[in-house]
């Protein structure tokens, strides 16, 4: 997220899913170990970084994302080229993914043991199928931000991981926008400064 609380930037489009400017704030990310070996790169970074995503990512059974993050043209999915993702054949899941949508579509099975979900009818049935599916695992929320919305609106997010980059994006699309008090119960309980991003954890007070 961007200081000025964007997590993505304006003129979102299937071209430019981030908006402009909205890939800076992914720089950080890209050369770490965690984030090549989850895309089938080799090599890679490590530092404190790097263990905090391998920490992130360690208990992960199942997500749940939103149709925006999941992509491809808004609407009725088109039959004659169905949208597979932004991530080719071997997404870095890796586990079952809940895409929340209005529109139905049969699983998509990929490789390397990621199977998309389609759930039409809305976010508690999808957090009930990716409890199911993650066996007594964490359930990992991956946005976009209007999913993200609707699950802390809804009270459902017991722990947040932030990494907030120091840039300035002035327009785009805000994470924090119509969650009401939801918010009132979480508490920072992490800081980890970097030079190129702040790892900030909050977690919902018991």
């Amino acid at each position: 997220m961007s200081l000025d609380g964007f997590i993505a930037g304006p003129d979102q489009s299937v071209k430019n899913p981030l908006g402009v400017g909205g890939e800076n704030l992914h720089e950080w990310v890209l050369p770490l170990r965690a984030w090549r070996a989850a895309h089938n790169l080799e090599g890679g970074e490590v530092n404190e970084s790097n263990t905090i995503i391998e920490e992130q990512n360690a208990n992960i059974g199942a997500t749940i994302m939103g149709r925006h993050m999941f992509g491809g043209h808004p609407g009725p999915w088109d039959s004659n080229n169905p949208w597979k993702g932004w991530w080719k054949n071997n997404p870095p899941f890796h586990h079952p993914v809940f895409v929340v949508t209005h529109h139905e579509r049969e699983a998509l099975e990929m490789e390397g043991g990621t199977t998309f979900h389609f759930v039409t009818d809305g976010i508690e049935p999808a957090l009930e199928q990716a409890r199911r599916a993650a066996k007594g695992k964490d359930v990992a929320l991956a946005g976009g931000a209007r999913i993200a919305q609707q699950y802390l609106a809804a009270g459902h997010v017991d722990q947040m991981d932030l990494h907030m980059v120091p840039i300035l994006l002035g327009r785009g699309e805000r994470l924090f926008s119509d969650v009401g008090d939801n918010m009132h119960g979480m508490q920072l309980v992490r800081t980890v400064p970097m030079r190129d991003v702040i790892h900030l954890r909050f977690g919902r007070q018991k």
